[in-house]
């Protein structure tokens, strides 16, 4: 009996050993091993991809959209406009999230005929050129992209809003341009969030 409890005593001590171990190793020494490897290989991502004004100061993330709209959730001219959002009251990451509506419900197809139809006096551009990003959200509501298509439709408005040449305005949307990931994953795109702070910078 007394060999049996030491027993059973030897391998509670084995395991509370073990698992104390194991809580350094991998809770804390795995943990400060792959963020010291995030913080020297890639810092700015590691930091969530902060991006900042000319005055420097923080101004959002180029991995979450934002929305350029005044007091009113009027859409500002001098903007380049996001995608619609339907997390919260619009890239809340906190509330990230898609309409989940499908191709056929009324409200969806009743908000994309409105969308189409503002975003074409907007930008002065016929309906049918409106592209399909420019109606419907993303499955997250926080896409920071739009396709170059949409950038396109919206050049003319921005440098007259700005009293710019539309084609110093279309190089950066040019310059802000990505393709696709590794030249064949996904669909070139442009950052509406980077975009909009070049055109906030010395050239806009």
């Amino acid at each position: 009996m007394k060999n049996s409890s030491r027993r059973i005593g030897r391998t509670l001590w084995v395991a509370v050993r073990s698992m104390l171990v194991l809580t350094v190793v991998l809770g804390v020494g795995y943990t400060l091993l792959v963020t010291g490897i995030g913080q020297i290989a890639l810092p700015h991502q590691a930091h969530g991809s902060l991006v900042s004004d000319a005055q420097g100061r923080t101004v959002g993330s180029a991995l979450i959209g934002q929305s350029f709209v005044d007091g009113r959730g009027d859409p500002l001219p001098q903007y380049f406009q996001s995608r619609p959002s339907a997390a919260g009251e619009g890239y809340d990451a906190a509330a990230s999230a898609g309409s989940n509506l499908g191709p056929e419900n009324d409200t969806l197809v009743s908000a994309v005929r409105d969308r189409r139809a503002r975003i074409a006096v907007f930008d002065r551009v016929d309906p049918g050129l409106v592209p399909a990003d420019a109606l419907t959200a993303s499955a997250s509501g926080l896409d920071p992209d739009i396709s170059p298509a949409y950038a396109a439709i919206q050049v003319d408005r921005v440098a007259a809003a700005r009293g710019l040449p539309a084609a110093t305005v279309a190089d950066l949307v040019r310059r802000a341009t990505r393709p696709r990931a590794l030249g064949f994953i996904g669909e070139p795109r442009v950052n509406v969030v980077e975009l909009n702070l070049g055109l906030d910078g010395p050239e806009g």
